[in-house]
């Protein structure tokens, strides 16, 4: 199952990484990744097809795909990073965002063709023949070969916090767990049955298939603009709240742009001060938010303390100064 950042033994309020940082982290681990799915692709493929196993040809097919992935994350890292124009005030986050729903929908297509192949085998299970013991040694050094790459990336991910790069590495773990049912199936083979094979090759595909619908659907519900999870928006309120001149703070509302936070947030503030002196306590509470979480932009509205927010009026007041919508 995919890692969000909430799953991540990472704080919040770590500091900050520079775009330029984030896309060299990038696209060192994925020229990493791509060396080893190059390696792997051609191995499983060409010793699946002598070994006669339709499971680690799968498994091979399965590599493959992930080279496509690995180029669609450095193309995606290297747009990202542009800066803001006219026709993108906020940048160009959201190409991180873009491309893991292309990730997404590439494993799915990719997962529905391993299941109809290997469907197809198990309709005529007398067709199905004994494997070479070689490709289980296969099977074995990918295992090896995905774990370590998954475990590599993921620290990178967890650098950086990139929810893009933190696909990519779950990505390499599903992999490595494909190439596990596929050492299984091999082993059954050889034991004597030899449906089990394509059998492997089915749950590769189902694994992957649902793999691909978990990222796509995530980065769907992010292009829609969706809020961060609590433990985060939290923390963004705590660090309003404890800004010098900030008597009260209210409709902290967050929305994903690509691995950064869009952030509105209504700060309160002495009545009796002046608006300069306002602005000057907006700014600095924006520029601690800015500082201490992965916010790209904060608009802050000032309210009087303890007055009347006409913002809401006709909605229902609330204790904690909060209100809906």
């Amino acid at each position: 199952m995919p890692m969000s950042f909430a799953d991540l033994p990472e704080d919040s309020e770590d500091p900050h990484h520079t775009p330029a940082e984030r896309a060299a982290a990038a696209a060192r681990s994925t020229w990493v990744s791509v060396g080893v799915n190059l390696g792997l692709t051609f191995t499983q493929v060409a010793v699946g097809l002598m070994a006669k196993s339709q499971g680690l040809v799968a498994d091979g097919i399965h590599s493959l795909s992930d080279l496509v992935a690995d180029f669609v994350v450095l193309f995606a890292s290297h747009h990202s990073q542009r800066d803001a124009d006219e026709g993108h005030p906020y940048g160009h986050q959201r190409f991180e965002t873009a491309a893991s729903l292309v990730l997404g929908v590439l494993l799915l297509v990719v997962g529905v063709g391993m299941l109809w192949s290997a469907f197809r085998k198990l309709e005529e299970p007398d067709t199905v023949q004994k494997v070479h013991l070689a490709a289980l040694w296969v099977a074995g050094g990918a295992i090896v070969a995905k774990e370590l790459l998954f475990r590599y990336m993921l620290s990178v991910a967890k650098k950086v916090k990139s929810s893009l790069l933190v696909a990519n590495a779950w990505h390499a773990r599903s992999d490595a767990a494909s190439s596990v049912v596929v050492g299984i199936g091999i082993i059954g083979n050889l034991a004597g049955f030899p449906i089990l094979d394509p059998i492997a090759a089915l749950i590769v595909g189902f694994m992957v298939a649902k793999m691909g619908w978990e990222f796509g659907w995530d980065a769907l519900h992010d292009l829609m603009d969706r809020a961060v999870d609590d433990q985060e928006v939290q923390g963004i309120f705590q660090t309003l709240s404890q800004t010098p001149g900030v008597l009260g703070v209210h409709d902290v509302r967050t929305r994903k742009m690509g691995d950064m936070i869009v952030v509105d947030a209504h700060i309160e503030v002495d009545a009796a001060i002046s608006v300069e002196a306002g602005h000057d306590i907006a700014v600095a509470a924006r520029d601690r938010v800015m500082q201490r979480h992965r916010v790209l932009n904060l608009m802050t509205h000032v309210d009087p303390w303890r007055k009347p927010d006409l913002d809401h009026v006709g909605l229902p007041a609330r204790t904690d100064g909060q209100y809906p919508g």
